[in-house]
């Protein structure tokens, strides 16, 4: 049975449930669920660790988000697992024992630390048996906001993740009254086996926001018939979906701000005009969050846990993996929304900012769902710039097609393992991506991101291209056409400085993460423009980044989409 929220939307029961329920431990902790526990739930503190030694333990925690009780895996008892607070220049201890009946194992995102402290099992160690343990001993070397997560089969989509704050070795550069961590993600009371076996069967099983026959007569009533005709015509020729911009969405997700769905709200405080520093991270798996705080500036102090050149901000897209930290300012004696939508406009995760505990914000509608445009799909041969109107090459392309004519280049069917090419990718870094051009606020793109140091690499002694490939039907992901089960590795020479230039040939927004060394990436002039560990390809673009090989060992190289990396997108990479 659907429902119809007060927008007008109507909502399978399942969406329509995870606004109503709390969401969160309430089985766990022997606690009702209801609109009273969601108040002082709203307030609690959260765990933190502090120290140089840490005690964690892998486990199992029974809890309900939807009304229906599942079990999660989880970091001593508690989803997120417990915010981990280090200190820059300090050598830290971490023992992990191993309670569940399978292997396990953590993995520290975006740490610089020895090839045997990373966490990968098959690849950096063996992983943690039942019962076992593993002894993690390394030097901090960096600040900032960062996070840990398992990296065993599924185990991160069922809450085996927690955030990181290292403090610095000296002062923040951009100090605050106020710091908080907003760690989003999703929970799915389906089993992640089934959602791999629904996706490779169908990629589009958790696709609700298909174009319908009532979509086609509003376009022919907007374009002309003629038009519409041929858009539809060409997508069909392409085997395409241009409403497919995440595999799964809230047909199967309930999404999470610090572990709380959006009615058991998330509550932050603060007094009227304190700065106000916020550390996101993104520890999904599978979601792109679209970010704003409606009536609030956010200024962008830091990617990836590394500090930037200040930038204000209305909005930022956070993909899975990666991590912003910004400053507001609330200055009224009100409750301001956190609000983070899924980038295909499914469902949103959501938090409050407030001066006192129970104060609510309106929550936004969700803005319209977007679609692909030709852009999207053939990069910079579809449109004759580099600027944000993505959609003006899809008209043309339509044009095209009503006129009788075929349509150019088109992407290039290459059999079973890669179902196009991009023919000329884009090299802007100036575009939010889909669903954020055009929509009157200001949306942080790359090139708005500006490191406030210089390059680890210097210059580039080698040049190395990887080309994103896929086939959507069969829901094959790899590199260059070749799946981590039939790859050899990359192989690097100790010392080198390496130029990575990454071609997106899927329609898919691919977070592209290096364990164990920075990428830094480069403007389209080969100029330094910032340092990340988690870079995002959009469709149709190429873009690059120098490497400091300077971490001996093997390394891990994937998408961080979870079911994109079992699919086959993931590389070893040898140090050596």
């Amino acid at each position: 049975m659907n429902k119809q929220d007060p927008r007008g939307i109507y909502l399978p029961r399942r969406q329509f449930v995870q606004g109503l329920v709390l969401g969160g431990v309430a089985a766990g902790l022997g606690l009702w669920r209801g609109s009273a526990f969601a108040q002082s739930a709203a307030a609690m503190p959260r765990a933190e660790l502090s120290g140089n030694h840490f005690e964690l333990e892998i486990g199992e925690l029974p809890v309900d988000y939807t009304g229906r009780k599942r079990i999660a895996t989880v970091v001593n008892g508690q989803l997120p697992a417990p915010l981990l607070r280090w200190r820059q220049g300090e050598t830290v201890t971490l023992r992990v024992r191993n309670r569940l009946a399978v292997t396990s194992s953590i993995h520290w995102h975006g740490i610089i630390l020895p090839a045997d402290m990373d966490g990968v099992p098959g690849v950096s160690f063996e992983g943690i048996p039942p019962g076992g343990e593993y002894l993690y001993r390394f030097t901090v070397n960096q600040a900032g906001t960062y996070w840990y997560h398992s990296h065993s089969r599924f185990q991160e989509q069922v809450g085996l993740y927690g955030p990181i704050v290292i403090e610095p070795r000296d002062s923040e550069h951009h100090p605050a009254q106020r710091d908080y961590t907003i760690l989003l993600s999703e929970w799915t009371d389906t089993d992640p086996e089934r959602i791999y076996a629904n996706l490779k069967k169908q990629s589009d099983y958790y696709n609700i926001g298909k174009q319908t026959a009532g979509d086609f007569l509003r376009d022919a009533q907007r374009q002309g018939l003629s038009q519409a005709l041929a858009e539809r015509r060409m997508w069909q020729q392409m085997r395409m979906d241009p409403s497919d911009l995440a595999d799964v969405s809230a047909m199967a997700y309930t999404y999470l701000a610090n572990g709380h769905a959006p009615a058991g709200n998330w509550t932050g405080l603060f007094n009227a005009g304190e700065k106000v520093r916020l550390r996101f991270i993104n520890g999904s798996s599978m979601t792109f969050f679209d970010v704003r705080i409606p009536g609030l500036k956010m200024t962008v102090v830091a990617a990836d846990g590394q500090p930037v050149e200040p930038v204000s901000v209305d909005e930022f897209r956070i993909a899975t993996a990666e991590t912003y930290d910004v400053i507001v300012e609330p200055s009224a004696d009100r409750a301001w929304t956190i609000f983070a939508q899924s980038m295909d406009r499914t469902g949103y995760a959501r938090a409050t900012l407030a001066p006192r505990a129970g104060m609510v914000a309106d929550v936004p509608p969700l803005d319209p769902r977007p679609l692909l445009s030709m852009g999207d799909m053939m990069g910079s041969m579809s449109h004759g710039g580099m600027g944000h109107d993505m959609g003006q090459g899809m008209e043309g392309m339509a044009d095209h097609m009503a006129m009788g004519h075929a349509m150019p280049m088109q992407p290039l069917k290459t059999g079973v393992e890669v179902d196009m090419r991009v023919p000329q990718p884009r090299t802007n870094l100036d575009d939010p991506g889909v669903g954020l051009r055009d929509t009157g606020r200001r949306a942080l793109t790359y090139a708005d991101l500006h490191a406030i140091d210089a390059p680890i690499s210097p210059r580039v002694d080698r040049e190395l291209t990887l080309r994103l490939t896929g086939n959507m039907e069969r829901y094959l992901w790899s590199f260059d056409g070749t799946r981590f089960s039939n790859a050899e590795p990359l192989r690097l020479k100790y010392g080198e400085h390496v130029r990575i230039t990454l071609v997106n040939d899927t329609m898919m927004t691919h977070p592209i993460h290096l364990h164990g060394m920075w990428s830094e990436l480069e403007n389209p002039h080969g100029e330094f423009q910032v340092r990340k560990h988690t870079l995002v390809v959009q469709p149709a673009q190429q873009v690059s980044y120098r490497v400091s090989a300077d971490a001996l060992g093997r390394w891990a190289y994937h998408c961080h989409l979870l079911y994109h990396m079992e699919a086959g997108m993931f590389r070893e990479v040898v140090v050596a």
